[in-house]
């Protein structure tokens, strides 16, 4: 059979092979037949059986009928049963000429089976009881069916390109209150919308058993769900099997109504007020065409229109029959005539396969109609003014109303009453396949592993003490390798196995000889040297502090602030050095070379992480950054997506790829993205924290004013310096509707400042101060601001506005260091010594030890100087200001030798600052020592 074979006609046999349990009238037997009927078509009749009750019926009855794209086409088959009624022919009485007969049951046999593929299968229907008959309700009666076709009627390729539809229109509420059960005459209630099946084919669905129900309760879930053709079935027939509606979130995200305000009055409506109830479910079989007009269609206008009418019952007169070719069906002319706008645009999300949702009923308008959905005739007018079409209203023609068919302009009265009302309905409409298919998981992970190969971890190498040592005891062995080889040479094998032990008188001659020889080459002073280095080196290393990778990564921070960046790449570097096989330290490195304009480095960095740990988010995102950066768009996606599939709770995996999926103009996708980042944000938001978000939101943020995910998303971007996307963040922030604008001209400024563009940052921060004046996080940054511009007395004003706050800035220790350092410049040691001392207490290092351990010297405390500043010289030996402050300390208090030591490792160090350099020399030309050249 051929891949791509076109379909033409084939036959579709169905055998009634038996019926199981069968109760009839009669006590002892049951006469019956078996009739076979689909798509309105009857196929037959089987031969009538007499058989006892405790039998089996064995109808072997066998009919068919042909699948073709004219009559009883595969759409058919995916929405219409076939209906198989027991018909019991009753006992004949004394007089009674014809035979009566009683419909036993009936059952249906759903045939999507022969649309998957299949070319046979068997069923065991239930014989659902008709109205009046006798069957016993203690043992179900069933029949057994075998449905078979000579060749599948679809080939492999076709199934996959294929699609089926299901629509399921549920319950419509808060219906208009003229609306009532018990009308007379008797009212039927009809939904309907059109679906393309194939590239020139759309079907008109309608749903026409809808039926009014008082308030009160609730409807029942799980409730089934039921196939299109209600009133030819008996109760309970009409259910399709295994499939049921359930009970959904009212912020389920989709529809009109999903706001918190809306929770309130749904909850009302769905249990005290009147409803329309359809549960009624539709099939549609969409070919290979069809599926790309629909998707075509969506793209193009997103909103799709599903029209509702209430239709009354009435009896034609011999008036309405003689005026019926006058008057025609009055396609216009049409009740209660209301119109939902669905929004189907997530069917093209990438992996969405169903969309369910409470929708607003409008009025309907055909201007409304072409301005929204761009249809320029309504369905149910349609399917009025078709020939033979109002069958399919099955209650009668709609109402006659008074008002002119071709006038527009006139207000729909009766449709009006929806919207006073505020009516809605719950639709459900769900694919076999999502139009628009989602890279899994699995593939996402092989992709980022060929771009980054994972690599194995790192042996553990020995660091710090540890190293030093063990360089030592490497270097002993190889001193003593040599000196032996030395020894083999002048006198052969030193050690034979099993030999005469040398004499002890020989031993020391031999020995003698051997220094002798390595004095005369010189070996002997070489060797010595190099262990005299390794001691000095040893002793060093002993001393170095030993610190974490987080107070590394602090210092680092505070040699960013300072822009002394070869400082801060050594201490990343030492973080690398000490656990290189840790992810974070490689991103926060790959971070700093982004600040440093490095991007070569920076993505280097963050593969580098990945290779380590392939689920890194952080690294992910940066990766696919630097990807967008580089044009490498394809490359990009595929890092975002693997960010999303990694940490679905992500709020700014989600954003990243909504903005970068909104600059590559695929506004689905990224609208799909920004939808799910804020479902995740809702969700954390509400108190309902799911696992691996973490919102990191302003921590002074008014109650009641919400932070929104772009926000989330620029504080993460500023904080890895990715400032072009960023910029892109802070855009959809100034357009949401939930924006903050204190917090989007602060982040905005931040930005500004990171570019070095002063002039719009200080533009900025007026306009952050003008929506929150106490903000200190603002006053903070407008410090920074002038301390960049060396505007010192406007920066002390803000730093100290800052910290005299109610409210805790977000970054304290960036605060307290340039403070510290501005009180000590303008000497008010008193107050940079009480800054440093809180920022020893909040975050100790290096530099807030040496700004007390300044203030204190300057104060003449000196015992409280040299324990400040040995505090500073234990977390980092090799800074050169904090020797140099010691060498005072020791001057002053007379310790000559301390003095001396630590003036030679401030030059050792290679002090800069010429001041200190220069008080340092005055000093000791004072006190007479300290200096090795005296």
């Amino acid at each position: 059979m051929e891949s791509h074979r076109e379909f033409g006609k084939a036959a579709v046999q169905i055998t009634v092979l038996k019926g199981n349990h069968l109760r009839g009238s009669g006590a002892e037997s049951c006469l019956s037949f078996v009739r076979v009927e689909f798509n309105g078509c009857a196929l037959g009749d089987s031969q009538k059986l007499d058989v006892a009750v405790d039998k089996d019926a064995v109808y072997n009855f066998t009919c068919s009928f042909e699948c073709s794209e004219g009559a009883h086409t595969l759409d058919d088959l995916a929405h219409k049963p076939v209906i198989l009624t027991v018909i019991e022919i009753l006992p004949k009485e004394k007089k009674q000429k014809e035979e009566k007969t009683a419909v036993l049951g009936q059952a249906v046999v759903d045939l999507l089976p022969l649309l998957k593929g299949q070319c046979s299968f068997l069923s065991c229907v239930q014989l659902h009881s008709a109205s009046g008959s006798s069957v016993d309700d203690g043992v179900k009666p069933t029949l057994d069916v075998s449905v078979s076709v000579q060749e599948p009627l679809l080939s492999d390729v076709q199934i996959s390109e294929s699609n089926l539809l299901m629509v399921t229109v549920e319950t419509a509420y808060s219906i208009p209150d003229i609306w009532n059960a018990a009308s007379t005459p008797p009212s039927s209630y009809v939904a309907a919308l059109q679906i393309p099946l194939s590239a020139g084919e759309a079907q008109a669905l309608l749903f026409s058993n809808g039926t009014v129900k008082m308030g009160g309760e609730r409807e029942s879930v799980p409730r089934p769900k039921k196939w299109p053709v209600g009133p030819l079935l008996a109760p309970g027939a009409e259910i399709m099997e295994g499939q049921f509606i359930d009970t959904e979130p009212m912020d389920m995200g989709h529809g009109d109504l999903t706001d918190i305000e809306d929770t309130d009055f749904r909850a009302d409506a769905e249990c005290n007020r009147k409803r329309v109830s359809w549960d009624t479910m539709q099939r549609c079989f969409i070919d290979t065409g069809g599926v790309a007009c629909l998707s075509r269609k969506i793209a193009e206008c997103r909103l799709w229109p599903i029209e509702i009418m209430r239709c009354t019952q009435t009896a034609p007169t011999k008036s309405a029959k003689n005026s019926k070719e006058k008057q025609g069906e009055d396609e216009a002319q049409i009740s209660f005539h209301g119109v939902v706008y669905m929004d189907l645009a997530p069917l093209l999300y990438p992996g969405v396969r169903r969309i369910h949702g409470a929708y607003r009923i409008y009025p309907f308008y055909e201007s409304d109609l072409l301005a929204k959905a761009q249809r320029t005739h309504s369905v149910l007018k349609e399917q009025l003014r078709a020939p033979g079409n109002k069958d399919a209203f099955k209650k009668g023609k709609p109402a006659q109303t008074d008002s002119p068919p071709d006038m527009e302009v006139q207000v729909n009265m009766e449709g009006q009453m929806y919207a006073e009302s505020r009516s809605y309905i719950v639709i459900e409409i769900a694919l076999e396949k999502p139009l628009v298919p989602k890279r899994p998981p699995e593939v996402l992970a092989k992709r980022v592993m060929e771009l980054i190969p994972p690599r194995p971890p790192l042996p553990r190498r020995p660091a710090g003490a540890e190293r030093a040592v063990h360089e030592y005891q490497s270097q002993i062995a190889s001193v003593a390798a040599q000196v032996l080889d030395q020894y083999q040479q002048l006198f052969g094998e030193a050690f034979v196995p099993g030999g005469i032990p040398v004499d002890p008188t020989l031993h020391e001659h031999r020995k003698a000889q051997l220094i002798g020889e390595l004095n005369y080459s010189g070996k002997y002073f070489a060797f010595k040297e190099q262990m005299k280095t390794l001691s000095v080196d040893s002793q060093d290393t002993h001393h170095e502090p030993l610190l974490s990778c987080s107070q590394l990564k602090l210092f680092a921070k505070e040699a960013e602030l300072n822009t002394d960046y070869q400082q801060a790449a050594q201490y990343y570097q030492e973080c690398l050095v000490r656990d290189g096989s840790d992810p974070s330290h490689w991103f926060d490195y790959g971070a700093f070379h982004i600040l440093t304009a490095e991007h070569i480095k920076a993505e280097e960095c963050f593969q580098q992480a990945l290779s380590i740990d392939q689920t890194h988010t952080s690294s992910l995102l940066m990766c696919g950054v630097l990807s967008e950066m580089n044009g490498r768009y394809e490359d990009a996606e595929i890092f975002f997506e693997r960010a999303t599939c990694v940490e679905p709770n992500s709020v700014v995996a989600w954003t990243v790829l909504g903005l970068f999926c909104q600059s590559q103009d695929k506004s689905i996708q990224a609208e799909m993205a920004f939808l799910e980042a804020n479902k995740q944000l809702s969700s954390v938001l509400q108190n309902r924290p799911m696992c691996g978000t973490e919102i990191t939101s302003h921590p002074h943020t008014e109650s009641g004013v919400k932070t929104t995910i772009y926000m989330e998303t620029v504080r993460f971007l500023l904080q890895n310096y990715a400032l072009q996307m960023a910029q892109r963040a802070l855009a959809q922030e100034l357009l949401s509707p939930d924006r903050g604008l204190g917090s989007y001209h602060l982040a905005l400024a931040q930005l500004q400042l990171l570019r070095g563009d002063h002039s719009s940052a200080e533009e900025s921060l007026r306009e952050a101060l003008m929506d929150n004046y106490e903000d200190p996080d603002i006053w903070a940054l407008w410090g920074h601001l002038h301390f960049m511009r060396r505007d010192f007395s406007q920066a002390q004003s803000c730093y100290e506005r800052t910290l005299d706050s109610v409210l805790d800035a977000s970054d304290k220790h960036s605060i307290y260091l340039r403070l510290g350092s501005i009180y000590l410049q303008d000497g008010e040691y008193k107050k940079a010594k009480s800054t440093f001392l809180q920022a020893c207490r909040s975050s100790p290092s290096c530099l807030t030890w040496l700004g007390l351990g300044t203030a204190c010297y300057r104060l003449d405390e000196l015992t409280e100087a040299e324990d400040a500043l040995t505090e500073a010289n234990a977390l980092n030996n090799r800074n050169a200001e904090v020797w140099g402050f010691l060498a005072l300390v020791c001057l002053r208090a007379g310790k000559k030798l301390e003095a001396e030591q630590s003036y030679k490792y401030a030059i050792k160090m290679n002090l800069q600052k010429e001041s200190l350099l220069q008080e340092i020399h005055d000093l000791q030309a004072r006190v007479g020592f300290g200096n090795p050249s005296f």
